[in-house]
């Protein structure tokens, strides 16, 4: 039987003495603050609400003087869901089905409802998300608010399988946006970070529940972009696909596809169960990372024994991984973060050897390079994807204090300067290390979605940290 991911590390690592640190407790902070998943960077705000409907959200924005801000999961790593002084405004209790038309493939959810709230209700009926993050743990609302993406062949951000978003402006007043009514809102909404409004309901086009069949195959860098042109863009069975960079050379992809089966499955569940144990995952992660020839145990062992068997499941199940295998025990010394960078397709290699050289040069403690393909934008006013791109999703350990967070900010702005030299952007919902001008560069748009906002919420009520500090 097909083994979970987590179990081969334990095979790969047990007897080592690699899995008995005991976890530690999360410190708390004085005063209302706002985390985010990485422990840094958390926000003081005034207040905090947690509305159930749009009513509630209507009211809270009319009797609030100040700034709102608006936050789901709290995965967005730079102060993205709050700002300082003001209100946030919390939306993970607003998590109920609005309707579902499963003939249709269609359905509208609450923005606070988490992915895996969603594929509850979805998988019975044989349906499943179209377009979400690797991950089910994030809300809905706040991946529209960021225009996420994933692994998903051909669908590019998420923006595309949106059909309608309804959205509570400055005012108060309910507005329903779509590509057809009031689409500039709808435009601005997608990847605006809650810039225009705040996004109550969610209505969403959907997909057929498939069996998948992964298939691992190593490609030479230089070969793969034309690797994945023929034998993944081109092949309509293939639903999801990334290329894994390993260290310490981030030279040699190993490209990883799923694609439809009818095989028998090999992992039965058709949902990843909630509530596991991740306690041995996070303490594989901590010895790849922290122990002497970690890196190398990661690539010539770890990697290829999560790949080597066989694997046949259903699409929400491979959708449906839960964040916590990604957790550390604690966040106090060392955490974890997430950079991104969209580079046109012609660009691919001499971008990937860039990044490799500016990783080795600054000493970056990078796990994980993730590759991944996206159409070009045609929906959000901020796109990341002025084109056909490759994304390199670059998954990083630091430390915590301020002289390791200052030297992230270094190596950050280097590779932010290389996108851009190489035609590509970086994507905003991680630390704000970029300067006001590699965001102007990276995101031209910006002053079309500044005229918007002024337009609709001219005393500049909804804000964040990063729209107070780039917009």
């Amino acid at each position: 039987m097909h083994l979970p991911r987590r179990t081969f590390l334990v095979q790969a690592l047990a007897g080592a003495g690699l899995f008995t640190l005991a976890p530690v407790s999360a410190l708390s902070a004085p005063g209302i603050l706002v985390p985010n998943v990485t422990g840094l960077y958390s926000v003081v705000v005034a207040k905090t609400v947690a509305p159930t409907s749009t009513l509630d959200v209507v009211n809270e924005v009319r009797r609030w003087p100040g700034k709102v801000a608006v936050g789901g999961g709290r995965y967005s790593m730079g102060g993205q869901i709050a700002v300082a002084g003001g209100l946030h405004m919390d939306m993970r209790a607003m998590k109920q089905l609005v309707w579902l038309k499963a003939d249709a493939r269609t359905v509208r959810v609450q923005a606070g409802m988490t992915w895996r709230d969603l594929q509850e209700v979805l998988d019975p009926e044989g349906l499943a998300v179209m377009t979400m993050q690797s991950y089910a743990n994030f809300t809905v609302g706040g991946s529209v608010s960021v225009n996420v993406h994933g692994r998903y062949v051909g669908n590019g951000p998420i923006g595309h399988s949106v059909r309608a978003l309804q959205i509570v402006l400055a005012d108060g007043a309910v507005v329903e946006a779509s590509r057809s009514q009031n689409p500039e809102v709808f435009r601005a909404a997608i990847g605006g970070y809650g810039a225009v409004g705040v996004i109550s309901e969610v209505e969403l086009d959907l997909a057929s529940n498939a069996r998948m069949e992964r298939t691992v195959t190593a490609v030479a860098l230089a070969d793969y972009p034309s690797y994945f042109e023929t034998a993944v863009k081109s092949d309509r069975d293939c639903i999801l696909h990334n290329a894994d960079l390993l260290p310490p050379l981030f030279d040699a992809p190993v490209a990883i596809t799923w694609r439809t089966t009818h095989k028998p499955l090999t992992e039965p569940s058709r949902l990843v169960a909630r509530g596991q144990s991740y306690g041995m995952h996070q303490n594989a992660i901590f010895a790849i990372t922290e122990l002497p020839g970690g890196a190398a145990l990661r690539t010539q062992v770890i990697h290829p024994l999560l790949l080597e068997k066989p694997a046949v499941v259903w699409r929400n199940h491979e959708a449906s991984l839960d964040a916590a295998e990604l957790e550390p025990r604690t966040r106090r010394i060392s955490t974890y973060g997430l950079q991104e960078y969209f580079i046109p397709l012609r660009h691919f290699v001499a971008f990937a050897r860039e990044m490799a050289q500016l990783i080795r040069k600054h000493q970056a403690n990078v796990l994980n390079v993730s590759v991944r393909h996206s159409p070009t934008d045609t929906v959000a006013m901020l796109p990341w994807a002025t084109q056909e791109v490759f994304s390199f999703v670059v998954y990083y350990k630091q430390r915590t204090y301020p002289a390791a967070q200052q030297r992230v900010g270094e190596w950050t702005r280097a590779m932010i300067d290389a996108a851009l030299k190489h035609d590509g952007r970086y994507y905003l919902p991680y630390q704000l290390h970029a300067t006001r001008h590699q965001f102007a560069k990276a995101y031209p748009q910006a002053p079309q979605l500044r005229a918007l906002k002024k337009s609709i919420d001219p005393q500049a009520k909804f804000s964040n940290e990063l729209w107070s500090r780039y917009l």
